[in-house]
């Protein structure tokens, strides 16, 4: 399905009940399995994503546990990484893990390098006409693991969902766990997100610069209502950015967040942005004075809002160096050549900044073409920081627009009612 979308400009007020926080929904939903699965939680995510972490579960809870048990997590990277690591820690378990093609690209290596350094059982499986790398399919027999008191040396600049995985089954660990990476932690904002959780179901946790320690113990049975999703927010500061005009409220979003993505209130004031709290709503309000005439971020902390911030800053004409971008290379598709690919489109060539850790524009434009087609490359993000690209555009298409059910399944609904127009084409 692909979206030709235009907006209607006599639209002038909306009001958006933002989906639930997919990071927090799918480590509650792992704690809560090690706790005994007797937590009560509300507003539990409803996205491919955590639908892909719920069946897993209940897949296993159900099982008999008499044979492997196949269990595919689809394109769903955050369940993939922490259920290996869930499975991993289960004595008795008996999985057969895979999920999409992409998925298989993905690294997974390094946390199950630690996991069977902690005694676990994972063999990567050659798939039919496969070639071995280490990845998914992972054949995963769980043990009871143990650290032994070792210290554990892991490498902190590849994925913050490797730590994370670690650190939830950490109370279950003989001897807890203690994890250092000499280099530091990439989207160190996650790590946090998944300690405070920890320590509200019981768990000690401390963590450095470098470092994590987690004590042995169990974790206690907790109710707990999931935020909204800040990312999900942030295609809305595009669009009021894009469109002043528009009037937003968005409904479900706390001012001190878990999430390191809320900080995308502070990036969108160099677009002009503000935003006002009430409650549980934020009110994006407008203020000209604010804009800024070139942008210099580091989203290490934030990858996820890469795109978002990206495409802003071009259509807005704004120079940017953005650096801190080692993880988009791994996600749902290569992000940073997508972004290259996309905008080229659009008539901007964004260049490499030293390294290639990051992306800068230094104002160059090209001509377009007409009816321009943006590509999701299977990645929602793509799809969800391309479309509002039409305030500006009008009649670009989003391809495979049904890419963004993986973490924001109304995200078109919520456009038509702030106004856009979207017509179905093939």
């Amino acid at each position: 399905m692909d979206y030709r979308i235009r907006h209607d400009k006599s639209v002038k007020a909306t009001e958006v009940m933002l989906p639930a926080s997919k990071s927090i929904s799918n480590r509650l939903l792992i704690i809560d399995e090690l706790s005994g699965h007797e937590g009560k939680f509300h507003n539990i995510a409803v996205c491919d994503d955590t639908t892909a972490m719920l069946d897993a579960l209940r897949l296993y809870r159900n099982s008999y546990k008499r044979q492997t048990l196949p269990v595919n997590t689809g394109a769903a990277g955050t369940a993939t990484r922490f259920l290996t690591a869930f499975f991993a820690s289960q004595q008795g378990s008996d999985v057969m893990l895979d999920g999409s093609p992409r998925m298989r690209q993905r690294p997974i290596d390094e946390l199950a390098d630690v996991l069977r350094g902690l005694g676990a059982e994972i063999t990567p499986v050659i798939p039919p006409g496969g070639v071995g790398c280490g990845g998914l399919p992972l054949h995963i027999l769980g043990k009871k693991l143990s650290s032994q008191g070792r210290e554990i040396q892991i490498r902190g600049e590849i994925s913050s969902q490797y730590i994370s995985a670690l650190m939830m089954i950490a109370p279950y660990v003989t001897g807890g766990l203690s994890l250092v990476s000499p280099t530091g932690f990439i989207s160190r904002p996650y790590i946090e997100m998944t300690a405070s959780l920890m320590r509200q179901f019981g768990a000690t946790v401390e963590t450095g610069d470098n470092y994590v320690k987690i004590a042995e113990g169990k974790y206690n049975n907790v109710e707990m209502t999931v935020e909204s999703d800040w990312s999900a927010a942030s295609y809305w500061y595009e669009i009021k950015a894009l469109n002043p005009d528009l009037a937003i409220k968005l409904n479900g979003l706390c001012k001190n967040s878990l999430q390191g993505d809320s900080r995308v209130a502070e990036y969108f004031r160099n677009f002009g942005v503000t935003t006002q709290f009430e409650g549980d709503s934020a009110i994006l309000g407008y203020d000209n004075s604010l804009i800024t005439r070139e942008l210099h971020l580091d989203l290490s902390g934030q990858p996820d809002l890469a795109q978002t911030i990206i495409v802003t800053a071009c259509l807005r004409g704004i120079k940017f160096r953005i650096d801190g971008l080692e993880t988009l290379r791994v996600k749902e598709t290569d992000r940073i050549a997508a972004l290259e690919s996309e905008l080229r489109k659009l008539g901007y060539r964004l260049r490499h900044t030293f390294g290639a850790a990051g992306l800068e524009w230094h104002g160059e434009t090209t001509d377009t073409g007409k009816n321009l087609r943006i590509s999701t490359f299977k990645d929602h993000r793509m799809a969800m920081a391309f479309a509002p690209t039409a305030l500006k555009i009008p009649g670009l298409t989003i391809e495979d627009a049904g890419v963004v059910n993986k973490s924001y399944p109304k995200y078109w609904d919520d456009l038509r009612q702030a106004g856009f127009i979207l017509e179905e084409t093939e």
